[in-house]
């Protein structure tokens, strides 16, 4: 409903919409030409692996973080874990991301336990093989080699416990979320002005003494 003395609005739909209707008629082209470009791939960089390593993530907001799925890349916390360089990484096909931190230490033992795994299984192959250094393969072992198209997958999707229903506790009763993660909020957060405070009192009763 128009609300004060205003001029009423006039829509001018005058614009030749059928002339800019998208239409995606190369679609089943696309597919087969994006198809012949990952054979081509794999065959170019053979035998190394089509796609990097990925760690596995739990999607975010609260909606969604029951999901698990491929990860940008795995952390520095994770490869150090792991006993990997994040230079080292790059070469040997796992994929690094410097921004995402570990938030619970389930996450962090699941990833490096795939590095690990991955690691078992990886097979380098020397530069020279006359000459292979320590940890390399052999020329009959890179022979033998079979090539992977997708590298340690998982299911993805919602994971779902099966942990049989049991009674609660008396300290599961006894403890309170809330209040154990603002006292631990607060111990990072004053960390800081506890330690010069305490420094201070310790130099204050050296000085006395």
């Amino acid at each position: 409903m128009a609300i004060h003395n205003t001029v009423l609005q006039s829509n001018h739909l005058r614009k030749h919409w059928q002339m800019r209707v998208r239409t995606w008629f190369n679609q089943p082209a696309r597919k087969i030409r994006r198809r012949e470009t990952r054979v081509a791939k794999a065959a170019a960089i053979f035998p190394r692996p089509l796609k990097t390593l990925k760690p596995v993530v739990h999607a975010p907001t609260q909606r969604y973080n029951m999901k698990v799925r491929n990860g940008r890349g795995f952390t520095l916390e994770e490869l150090k874990a792991a006993d990997i360089t994040p230079a080292f990484a790059k070469t040997i096909g796992i994929a690094v991301d410097f921004r995402r931190k570990n938030k619970s230490q389930q996450s962090l033992s699941l990833n490096v336990q795939r590095l690990k795994d991955y690691k078992s299984k990886l097979v380098l192959f020397p530069r020279n093989f006359k000459a292979p250094k320590k940890g390399e393969a052999t020329k009959e072992e890179f022979e033998k080699s079979v090539q992977n198209l997708d590298v340690l997958p998982f299911q993805k999707g919602i994971q779902i416990s099966e942990s049989k229903p049991r009674k609660v506790t008396e300290e599961e009763k006894k403890f309170n979320a809330y209040s154990t993660l603002r006292f631990a909020a607060a111990k990072v957060k004053n960390s800081g002005i506890r330690k010069k405070a305490a420094d201070k009192k310790a130099a204050a009763a050296s000085g006395d003494k």
